[in-house]
């Protein structure tokens, strides 16, 4: 009877119910060591519910690595001896809730056996080594300390404490447990210092680790800046480099340091501290290491140095009881000088421009000399000589066509042909002259002789003649 309008309000109140479990599951599940399992939770109702799932009463949450919440179940990744346990996967809304318990049972691998599987036996080992590196441990009257020895292994192992290799009592461990694995002492006292010891074992093996924990006495001392440092030291510009201090205190000290500031850098800062005639920066550090000896280190890191860098730093060490402090200094990083640019021309270009401007000249001159082979300067002493060369293009005219009753060619003109043409004009006179006696016999090579012979005459005239001798 919901179709209708009027029945809406009592169709809300009935489809809206309490969770309920919508489909079977084995409650026992059984999961192999180092791989992963999901723990499904099928529940349904209106509305949705809330899910939220516990390990042995304990609320399993984001802290808890290995373990993922997923809208409908839980996955464990590399499961661990430890997590054998019950779980139960609580959904809630605002009519109801139900539950869905799982029992997981871990177990390592599996060897064939002549009655079937059976379990194979793994030894225990810490599962947070990180967690267990400081095994020298030093504090004072009155505070605590928490030994981690967190273990794993198949079957699952069992822990036991010593203090100097003795067992510790019923009564001490109650007192000191907060979970299965680590032992907690509260209220420190003197007596209280020694060797805590964990053994963990099954029946594969066993393993163990010692912790040496030392109560200190409170006194009514300040700190103690031991060895030699901080050091002067000096960076180069861009570099990184550190100061260090150490101190020994009764207590875990407070370390700060601080930057002497100069009376010109008081406005690069937002506040300073007024010690005596200086004012100080405080500078931010990390964090304060304890040493196996007792004291106390910390180290200020400067890094990508300028020159503001420079100065005086103070390491302070403090406690209740007052303080102690030491000053270094850092030598001024020296910016690098880079050779400015120099404005000369680079030697390529200096010996190129000059190399260059003769080539050009020399080709030019070189076509100049060899186009005035043809034809003499007119400024030149041939020229200047009525009787010695006609003009150029006059002599090669007359001298093309010789007459044919010229015994011999004009000797000014020989200059004005070429060898070749010269040989053919003698070999066309010595048919024109011989006539049928030289025509019987032709002479293939005419050999030449050409002398010239300059006079100088008193009256400062110069004459120059030219012989030429022709052989067949």
């Amino acid at each position: 009877a919901c179709g209708t309008w009027s029945d809406l309000k009592l169709c809300e109140l009935v489809i809206k119910r309490p969770p309920r479990v919508s489909e079977k599951v084995a409650h026992r599940q059984t999961v192999r060591l180092g791989s992963a399992i999901k723990l499904p939770c099928p529940v349904e109702g209106d509305p949705p519910p809330l899910i939220m799932w516990t390990k042995d009463g304990r609320n399993i949450h984001s802290g808890w690595i290995r373990f993922r919440i997923l809208r409908m179940g839980l996955k464990i990744k590399e499961v661990e001896a430890d997590d054998t346990g019950t779980y139960i996967c609580k959904a809630t809304n605002g009519f109801g809730s139900v539950n869905v318990n799982y029992t997981l049972i871990v177990i390592g691998k599996y060897e064939q056996g002549a009655d079937g599987l059976t379990e194979k036996l793994v030894r225990p080992r810490f599962t947070q080594p990180a967690k267990m590196r400081k095994r020298v441990i030093a504090r004072p009257v009155g505070s605590s300390v928490r030994l981690k020895c967190t273990a794993s292994g198949t079957p699952r192992p069992d822990i036991v404490w010593l203090k100097d290799d003795q067992p510790l009592t019923e009564r001490e461990v109650g007192e000191g447990r907060q979970n299965r694995w680590t032992l907690t002492l509260k209220n420190l006292t003197p007596a209280h210092s020694g060797r805590y010891t964990c053994r963990v074992s099954n029946r594969a093996g066993e393993i163990n680790a010692t912790y040496k924990v030392e109560v200190i006495q409170r006194t009514n001392s300040k700190p103690v800046l031991t060895g030699t440092h901080p050091l002067n030291t000096t960076v180069d510009y861009g570099g990184t480099t550190s100061f260090q201090c150490k101190v020994r205190s009764d207590v875990k000290p407070v370390i700060q340091w601080l930057k002497r500031v100069e009376t010109n850098e008081e406005s690069r800062y937002n506040s300073t501290i007024e010690v005596g005639d200086h004012r100080f920066v405080v500078l931010p550090t990390g964090d304060v290491w304890s040493r196996p000896d007792g004291s106390y280190l910390n180290k200020l890191l400067i890094t990508r140095a300028k020159e503001e860098d420079a100065g005086m730093y103070i390491c302070l060490g403090a406690n209740t009881m007052g303080y102690s402090f030491r000053s270094a200094f850092l030598t001024p990083p020296i910016m690098p000088v880079f050779p400015a640019a120099s404005n000369s021309l680079p030697w390529p270009v200096i010996i190129g421009i000059p190399a260059g401007i003769v080539f050009i000249f020399g080709t030019v001159l070189l076509w100049f000399c060899q186009s005035r082979k043809q034809c003499p300067p007119p400024g030149s002493p041939a020229a200047a000589i009525p009787h010695r060369v006609p003009p150029c293009r006059e002599r090669e005219r007359s001298c093309a066509a010789p007459s044919s009753g010229s015994s011999s060619l004009d000797k000014d003109c020989v200059s004005a042909l070429n060898y070749e043409e010269y040989l053919a004009q003698q070999q066309q006179l010595l048919l024109n002259q011989g006539g049928a006696a030289i025509s019987a016999k032709i002479y293939p090579k005419i050999y030449t002789d050409i002398h010239t012979h300059t006079h100088s005459h008193v009256d400062g005239k110069v004459h120059q003649h030219q012989h030429i001798h022709f052989q067949c």
